[in-house]
């Protein structure tokens, strides 16, 4: 049972990657833009608010490493404006780095048509946060944050059943999602 599970995560995430793959826009070149919309906040009670967004993607002219603004506004400018970012890395193997330009500097993937950051926020109760950029077509752009807390829901698992050795399976907790449909702008 578990090697079948196995085995069809495996192929269900190759067939993902070869369509992705195919049809994936150069990055960050076919990203380059003003992406805006409305983000939406929920948690467990249902949407709890919703922001205007804006994510800048661009060229940055002195820039001889092939280093992209990625700045992103919630609300505007001057309420919250972060003026990220993008450092290639290995490009060609999907590798980037978002330097937040305050001594945090995330390293990011791009996957078929998505760019990701997975991160933990340490503090009192660390928060493991992933965003999601995906290019839904030419002119769309899907912003995505999920977040919960790094302590486990659960602990299941590691034990034997029927004769197989089963692995521990810790769960985490969701406790927020946002998602943007982001329109290019210029």
């Amino acid at each position: 049972m578990r090697t079948a599970l196995v085995f069809l995560c495996f192929f269900a995430a190759q067939l993902n990657a070869q369509d992705s793959l195919s049809v994936a826009p150069r990055f960050p070149e076919d990203w380059a833009g003003v992406w805006q919309g409305d983000l939406n906040i929920w948690n467990a009670k249902g949407l709890s608010t919703t922001i205007p967004m804006t994510i800048d993607i661009l060229p940055i002219d002195t820039s001889t490493t092939g280093r992209y603004t990625f700045g992103l506004t919630y609300g505007s400018k001057s309420e919250d404006w972060r003026p990220y970012e993008l450092v290639p890395v290995k490009p060609e193997f999907g590798m980037w780095r978002v330097d937040e330009k305050n001594t945090i500097v995330m390293e990011s993937y791009l996957l078929g048509p998505k760019f990701l950051c997975w991160f933990v926020v340490a503090g009192e109760r660390s928060t493991r946060i992933l965003c999601t950029y995906e290019r839904l077509d030419a002119e769309t752009m899907a912003f995505e944050v999920i977040a919960g807390t790094e302590a486990p829901a659960s602990t299941t698992g590691k034990s034997k059943h029927e004769g197989e050795d089963i692995p521990e399976v810790k769960t985490y907790p969701v406790n927020g999602f946002q998602r943007a449909l982001l329109k290019r702008q210029k």
